[in-house]
C-alpha cells in the first residue's frame, strides 16, 4: 500500500508542471513578471539565510529531548511545521513589500508599465511570484522535515536500545506530516496574498505591522465570535464581520491531528484549498482595486 506514494509524488509534480504552463498559456506578460519576481526575491541572501537556520533548527529538534514519554516525534512535527510556516510567511510578507512596494517608489513599477503592461497584468504577476516563491520554500523545507520525521523513529529506537522499527512506520510518520506541510503552505500563501495587495499603498514597516495583525485577528476569530454570541447586537455584529472579513487561520491547524495520530482525510484538504483560493483571488481583486488609482508619477 505504501506504493502509492510513488504515485502521489508524481502526480503533484505533474500538477505543478501544468500549472506553470497553464499560467504561461493564458497570461504570458503576468508570466514574465510572477517568474522575475521569484528569481529576484529567491536570489537575494535573505531566504537563503533563512531557509538554512530553518534547516539548522530542524536537524536541532531531531536530537532535543523534549521529554514526552515517548511522543517526541509529535513535538518534532509541531515544531518543524510551525517553523516552516514562520519562515515562509515571513519571506512573503518582505517580498510583497520589496518586489511591489519597492518598485512603485522607485519608480521602476512606472518604467514596466510604461511598455505594452496593465495594471492588471502586474499585480496578478506579483501575486504568482510570491506565490512560487513561497511554493519553492515550503518544498525544500517540507522535504527536509520530512526527511527527519522519517528518521526520527530510528532515532528514538537507538536512544532507548529498543527493536529497530518497521519501515511502515517511518512512512506512516512521514505521510502523517504532508497534510500539515499543506496547511502551513495554504496559510502562507493567504498571508503572503494580502500583503501584495497592502504593498500597493503601505510600506514595509506598515505591512508587516497590519499582517501581524491579520494573523492574531484570524487566530482568535472564533473565540471572539462565540464569546460575542447572545450579547450587545452591536458587537456581535462587528465580530461577524470581522470573521467574515478576517480570514480564519484555525482551518490551517493540523496540531489535534498530529497529537492524536490521526491522518487527515483529503477531503478537508481540499475544503481548505477551495477556502484558499478563495481568498487568494479576493486578495488579488483588493490589490487590484488599490492599484488602479495609484499616481506612480
Amino acid at each position: 500500500p505504501q506504493a502509492s506514494t510513488f504515485i502521489l509524488v508524481g502526480g503533484f509534480t505533474t500538477l505543478i508542471g501544468l500549472m506553470f504552463m497553464l499560467m504561461q498559456a493564458i497570461s504570458p506578460k503576468a508570466s514574465a513578471i510572477a517568474l522575475s519576481a521569484a528569481k529576484s526575491e529567491l536570489s537575494q541572501p535573505l531566504p537563503v539565510i533563512l531557509m538554512v537556520l530553518a534547516a539548522l533548527a530542524i536537524l536541532l529538534f531531531l536530537f532535543m529531548p523534549f521529554n514526552t514519554f515517548g511522543e517526541d516525534i509529535k513535538l518534532l512535527k509541531d515544531c518543524g511545521i510551525t517553523l516552516i510556516l514562520i519562515v515562509a510567511t515571513f519571506q512573503a510578507v518582505w517580498s510583497a513589500s520589496t518586489s511591489v512596494n519597492d518598485e512603485i517608489e522607485g519608480r521602476t513599477a512606472l518604467t514596466l508599465l510604461s511598455k505594452p503592461v496593465h495594471r492588471r497584468s502586474f499585480i496578478i504577476g506579483k501575486m504568482l511570484g510570491v506565490f512560487w516563491m513561497v511554493l519553492f520554500i515550503c518544498l525544500v523545507l517540507g522535504t527536509w522535515e520530512l526527511l527527519m520525521v522519517a528518521y526520527k523513529p530510528i532515532y528514538d529506537a537507538r536512544e532507548s536500545s529498543a527493536d529497530q522499527p518497521l519501515w511502515q512506520l517511518c512512512h506512516f510518520e512521514a505521510m502523517q506530516t504532508i497534510p500539515g506541510l499543506a496547511m502551513a503552505f495554504f496559510q502562507s500563501v493567504v498571508i503572503g496574498a494580502i500583503a501584495v495587495a497592502l504593498a500597493t499603498r503601505l510600506p514595509l514597516v506598515a505591512n508587516f505591522t497590519i499582517c501581524f495583525a491579520i494573523y492574531l485577528v484570524g487566530l482568535l476569530t472564533p473565540t471572539s465570535v462565540a464569546s460575542a454570541a447572545g450579547g450587545l447586537p452591536l458587537v456581535e455584529f462587528f465580530s461577524q464581520l470581522i470573521s467574515a472579513v478576517v480570514p480564519n487561520l484555525n482551518l490551517f491547524s493540523m496540531e489535534a491531528a498530529i497529537d492524536s495520530d490521526v491522518l487527515v482525510p483529503w477531503t478537508v484538504l481540499a475544503s481548505v484549498l477551495v477556502y484558499t483560493l478563495l481568498y487568494f483571488v479576493l486578495a488579488t481583486l483588493l490589490g487590484l482595486l488599490l492599484f488602479e488609482e495609484r499616481d506612480l508619477a
